[in-house]
């Protein structure tokens, strides 16, 4: 909780959250948790003392969505003493001293850049990396543009490390350079500080400043670029084989999203913007998430050697202790492929895809005003693998055993498949959700997630959707066969052949065409794919009026042995489940339960709990054995038949 205050202040305090938030919001300023932002007011302590404080943003919060608990109360007083003593601290020190300052010790961490917000004598600062102030710093002669565009405007300074030098480097600049009239600090090849006396005014001064920027950015000449070549058929399986590529390099499962829209095929078309990215991030803030360079074309192997070097040659240069292990790309771009961006889970690669898209626009407009001009490598090195930096990995690291993982989950929008695609989302999967059900688009939200309406008894659509999922998330891992109709009961003699025919189209003749599409894919899963087969009590105990629905569950369990055995080589697993009396799916009505329970003379509770155990079978329980099979539990099974009914006296 932050210190109480007067009214004025609460209400300043509300503004700053508010401007915080708004340029948080805006993906031209801040990309995933970037920036900062901080507040300068006066608070009563216990003992009836005035005391200022900074309230600034706390590392790890996201201006975008930040509540005032996200600012951490410091005694300025004690910052601006350790602007006086910087040479005597080292990043560790300073972080120490920065926690000791907080006078609330539940407040998060601090912003390593809080010295710069501390040094200013205004209220407020703004903080941000905005593409049109990084533009300006890349261009040739970056920081004499800078000067030019803005002329007494802002404080520049040349780019330093976040921490004890960049709040060195700032305090010294700001001696030189301020005066009464100044609106802010532009650090090249970093980003923006713009001063204000409230949380408006500091807004309005950075909406101006960059407004600036973009002004000087558009009066220059624009390259006659080319029109963007046309897209390239791709099979998904060279997508699949480059992650499968890139996840050996880094020693772990990556999902990968591809993205070839005319923006990204005019850039890899162009040679100039090409030869720019082979340099480096727009600011070494980035790279965290991008790596310094992008992997040019696909030799995987030639990109994770030069990393190796260049972590070994900066390693040693700081005398830091950095592991290597991971040494595959997070950006690629290739002419045919287009973008790919890699990530442990899903939102980091489509963080690191936002990102890199900033980044080309930066280096597109760097051209207009003569050529994009990198910050060197050492530089870029020392703030990805600053210890602080790379604590902030740690923290993020994706939680569950599928992390990194890519499904395929058949009949997603409802009962057991839904409850499926839900558990492994949970266990860190990133999930393709097929259904016939508009509403799979929408059943889960965030980007592992992809709801795709398919027919599954239609080639081209699965096709179409194996390609999409591969295009989202890199791959296929894990396959689960949930989709599946149940026809009304009805005797031999009476079942109709149509009936007979469409059970054995979407049960059984659809598998078999998934299998074969999902084959090659699976053959490339990191670490060896794994199918799961929602099939049924039915198989091993048929009931009465069930024929069609029996045999095609047997049918197609008895396809999964076949594939369990041509595909256990390749290092894919096929496992079968056999589910009966679930009946949290919309194959039971609540009317439909009440008349079987009366048919046997049951309450509904008893009816559900009708086996060996007297257990209620749910979907979620159905999904929580079908995630085991996926993962590590079952990694030496291939070909089981596990019942989950509770135990069943014609099945045992």
């Amino acid at each position: 909780m932050l210190p109480s205050g007067d009214d004025a202040t609460s209400a300043l305090v509300e503004d700053l959250v508010a401007v915080s938030r708004q340029v948080g919001r805006d993906p031209r300023l801040v990309l995933h948790g970037g920036g900062n932002s901080s507040l300068k007011v006066e608070r009563t302590d216990v003992t009836g003392r005035a005391v200022p404080l900074l309230l600034v943003k706390g590392s790890g919060h996201d201006m975008a969505v930040i509540e005032r608990d996200g600012f951490t109360p410091l005694r300025l007083e004690r910052l601006r003493e350790l602007l006086e003593a910087l040479d005597a601290l080292d990043d560790a020190g300073l972080a120490n001293e920065l926690r000791c300052a907080s006078v609330d010790a539940a407040a998060p961490d601090p912003s390593v850049e809080c010295l710069v917000h501390a040094l200013v004598p205004h209220a407020c600062v703004l903080h941000s990396h905005a593409d049109a102030v990084l533009t300006l710093t890349h261009a040739p002669g970056g920081g004499a543009l800078v000067r030019e565009v803005y002329g007494d405007r802002v404080v520049v300074v040349d780019y330093a490390q976040p921490g004890p030098a960049l709040a060195a480097a700032c305090a010294a600049a700001w001696r030189e350079q301020a005066h009464d009239a100044t609106e802010g600090i532009v650090v090249l090849d970093h980003g923006i500080f713009a001063l204000g006396a409230t949380p408006q005014e500091a807004l309005d001064r950075h909406t101006a400043l960059i407004a600036t920027a973009d002004a000087a950015i558009a009066a220059a000449a624009s390259p006659s670029w080319r029109p963007a070549p046309p897209a390239a058929a791709v099979d998904p399986v060279e997508v699949a084989t480059l992650r499968h590529r890139l996840s050996a390099a880094a020693g772990r499962p990556l999902v990968v999203h591809r993205a070839a829209d005319d923006d990204v095929r005019s850039f890899v078309a162009e040679p100039d913007l090409v030869a720019a990215a082979r340099h480096g991030v727009a600011t070494p803030d980035h790279a965290i998430w991008t790596r310094r360079v992008p992997l040019i074309g696909t030799d995987v192997d030639a990109y994770a050697a030069a990393h190796r070097a260049y972590v070994a040659e900066n390693a040693a240069r700081r005398g830091w202790d950095v592991a290597a292990d991971d040494a595959a790309p997070r950006i690629v771009l290739d002419e045919r492929l287009g973008l790919l961006a890699a990530g442990r889970r899903a939102g980091e690669a489509t963080a690191a895809e936002a990102i890199y898209r900033h980044t080309m626009g930066v280096m597109r407009d760097a051209a207009r005003l003569g050529g994009y001009q990198p910050l060197a490598a050492e530089h870029v090195f020392d703030l990805e693998f600053w210890p602080l930096q790379q604590a902030k990995l740690l923290r993020s690291a994706p939680g569950g055993p599928l992390a990194g993982k890519v499904a395929v989950v058949t009949g997603a929008a409802s009962g057991i498949g839904r409850a499926c695609a839900a558990q492994l989302l949970a266990q860190g999967a990133a999930v393709v959700g097929w259904d016939l059900a508009p509403t799979v688009a929408t059943a889960f939200e965030g980007p592992a997630w992809l709801g795709l309406q398919v027919d599954v008894t239609d080639e081209d659509a699965v096709r179409a959707a194996i390609g999409a999922g591969v295009d989202a998330f890199g791959g296929l891992d894990i396959l689960v066969v949930a989709a599946g109709i149940f026809p009304s009961a009805a005797p031999l003699g009476v079942m109709t052949q149509e009936t007979w025919r469409k059970v054995m189209s979407v049960n059984v003749d659809a598998v078999a065409l998934l299998y074969g599409i999902a084959h090659p894919l699976l053959a490339l899963a990191p670490g060896g794919g794994s199918v799961v087969l929602i099939a049924s009590k039915n198989v091993p105990a048929p009931g009465p009026g069930a024929a069609a629905y029996s045999s095609s569950k047997a049918a197609v369990t008895q396809l999964s042995r076949v594939a369990a055995l041509e595909w256990a080589g390749e290092g894919i697993r096929v496992n079968m489940v056999h589910p009966d009396a679930v009946f949290d799916t919309g194959l039971w009505t609540p009317e439909l339960l009440a008349a079987r329970a009366a048919h046997y003379g049951l309450s509904v509770d008893d009816y559900k709990r009708r086996n060996l155990l007297h257990t209620e079978v749910t979907s979620a329980d159905v999904a929580r054995l079908v995630a085991a099979m996926a993962g590590d539990t079952f990694a030496r099974t291939t070909g089981a038949q596990v019942p989950i009914d509770g135990g069943n006296e014609r099945v045992v």
